[in-house]
């Protein structure tokens, strides 16, 4: 399973991965979900994927080898006139890598699917994120819906909803963030560390910040204590329920 949120700040995009996989409790293996492009002054991107390993590492391979091949037939993201053409591309790429999976291996119901987050900003617009299916088509992120998370998504969800302000900082939107990340993997063993996070700030227009949270993290140890901590003082100084 997978953990993955992006998110929508006025001063710019925040992503957070885990990085866990699993074929069972016996096969739980390492592998990065997060990945990145740019091109300085011009405009930057972040994909995150969640679902079948070998779907999400075919996309990310096909659509880096078409960033370093210009001039080629097949597109590339690294071309694309707005975020929306790049999300576009990327769709068509997913919907394409899961039909070939489907047509040559065994077929059942939601064996290849994956889902994707696409986030970023071309120079002349602002940054803008995607939510994009298995089927092809995508949402885009706005003020009614300013984050989209994916994998196991249902623990870490109450935090955000009740927290999130875009105009809070990145630092502030991290602690958000690790919080989120630390109650989905207290409820759900297929999550886990190292957490990678990727920043790009609005008008930046080249990556920013970028971290890994490895399991051992000082941080990630004190907030994960002193969150389980603050929710039990809070429990205990609510009234007592009565007959």
């Amino acid at each position: 399973m997978t953990y993955c949120v992006g998110m929508m700040l006025d001063k710019g995009l925040v992503f957070m991965s885990d990085t866990r996989t699993n074929a069972g409790v016996d096969n739980i293996s390492t592998f990065r979900k997060l990945v990145s492009w740019e091109e300085p002054g011009e405009r930057v991107m972040t994909l995150m994927s969640a679902g079948n390993l070998a779907t999400t590492q075919s996309v990310v391979s096909i659509l880096d080898e078409r960033t370093k091949a210009a001039g080629e037939r097949e597109p590339s993201i690294l071309a694309a006139p707005s975020m929306y053409q790049a999300a576009r591309m990327v769709a068509e790429t997913l919907r394409e890598v899961i039909e070939e999976h489907a047509d040559c291996g065994q077929r059942a119901d939601s064996t290849f699917n994956a889902t994707l987050i696409l986030g970023g900003q071309i120079k002349g617009s602002s940054p803008r994120l995607f939510l994009i299916y298995p089927e092809g088509n995508f949402i885009e992120a706005g003020p009614d819906s300013p984050f989209f998370q994916i994998g196991e998504t249902k623990y870490g969800r109450p935090i955000l909803v009740r927290a999130y302000d875009p105009a809070m900082s990145f630092e502030d939107a991290l602690k958000l963030l690790v919080v989120s990340f630390d109650s989905t993997v207290k409820a759900n063993l297929s999550v886990g560390a190292p957490f990678d996070i990727q920043l790009i700030e609005t008008d930046a227009l080249r990556l920013g910040r970028r971290h890994r949270i490895e399991a051992d993290d000082p941080y990630y140890l004190t907030i994960s204590q002193n969150w389980g901590e603050a929710l039990k003082q809070a429990l205990d100084s609510l009234p007592p329920f009565t007959w």
